[in-house]
């Protein structure tokens, strides 16, 4: 009798463990101090203004400040770094693009890998080929017919970066070549094109829009197989007009985190992600700045790199800006 009753006794205590940890594991994970999101770049670019944007319509579900801190240099390889050195808590973020992380190894930048990543993105931006408005260059063909003299400088936001990835794409398919000027940040870029510091700068649409919009840049092609509507600019034309075989140049925008941050952390800031890209703050902003809003991360965001990274670091590899094959990370040839 005693030990029926013992038994029984045991059954109910291991019932009301189980029934705890599930009420645990149901437990919303709520930050109880601001959050910091690193934007490895300087203010103003793709990043920047993504990762703002996004975070501002996330502190309301999450009850929490976020608070943006610009750290550029290395082609966002340093505040990306600074991200993964401190605590993988859920209380540092990065914002950056996927075009760049996928990068850090083959360039030896980092060593952390694309698939160390907890990815969230939110915007997808092209790559628009673009001029001073002045510039003698009114048209691709005429752009081409210069860059085979090799001579033509273009800015782009630093060595790797999304703008110098879309030169090299450029320079393969139309078989050209030019000088790359890099700078500290998307914003940098296309401010020296502006000014005619340089003469061409193949930057991502939401970069150009503003300066597309006030008649200081012309932008001469869209990287992508379909025109681009921009407002206030009209249809941009594809490259493809001209480059039939061009692929989709462009970058997914968004937030990146450790992918080994508390599972209850992660849960919260997926649902938080969620609520800012289903905004139409976010939405209003996708359209305003020639980019399309979208919402995916988990395992729909790691395929995507893993195509991006195949697709770039096999292109700087060949082009001779990566000593390091990317066979050697697990990347194979497109």
């Amino acid at each position: 009798m005693k030990k029926h009753v013992f038994r029984i006794g045991m059954a109910l205590m291991l019932c009301m463990m189980v029934m705890s940890m599930g009420v645990m594991a149901q437990a919303k994970w709520q930050p109880r101090r601001p959050i910091n999101l690193i934007v490895p770049w300087g203010p103003g670019g793709a990043s920047d203004l993504t990762a703002r944007i996004v975070a501002a319509e996330m502190e309301k579900p999450l009850g929490q400040r976020i608070i943006i801190t610009n750290t550029p240099g290395g082609s966002g390889a340093i505040g990306t770094k600074e991200m993964f050195d401190l605590p993988h808590d859920g209380y540092t973020w990065s914002g950056n693009a996927n075009g760049s992380i996928v990068t850090y190894q083959v360039l030896e930048f980092l060593d952390i890998s694309h698939r160390d990543y907890a990815n969230f993105f939110a915007m997808f931006t092209p790559n628009v080929i673009c001029v001073p408005a002045n510039s003698p260059y009114q048209d691709l063909p005429a752009l081409i017919q210069a860059m085979k003299t090799g001579r033509v400088t273009v800015s782009s936001a630093g060595t790797g970066s999304g703008g110098h990835q879309a030169a090299e794409f450029f320079k393969k398919y139309a078989g050209v070549d030019y000088v790359h000027v890099p700078y500290q940040g998307g914003v940098y870029a296309v401010t020296a094109t502006v000014s005619g510091e340089v003469d061409c700068v193949m930057q991502l649409s939401m970069e150009v829009v503003e300066m597309l919009r006030a008649k200081q840049l012309k932008a001469l092609a869209v990287m992508d197989n379909k025109p681009l509507e921009v407002e206030g600019v009209g249809a941009i034309p594809p490259i493809t007009n001209w480059i039939a075989d061009f692929p989709s140049v462009g970058s997914y925008f968004g937030l990146f985190l450790p992918k080994d941050i508390p599972a209850d952390a992660l849960a919260a800031i997926t649902a938080a992600f969620e609520v800012a890209c289903n905004s139409d703050t976010v939405k209003n902003f996708a359209t305003e700045k020639g980019s399309v809003a979208v919402c995916i991360y988990g395992e729909e965001a790691e395929a995507i790199n893993e195509q991006a990274a195949s697709l770039i670091c096999w292109m700087l590899y060949d082009g001779g800006f990566a000593n390091i094959e990317p066979s050697q990370f697990g990347i194979p040839r497109p």
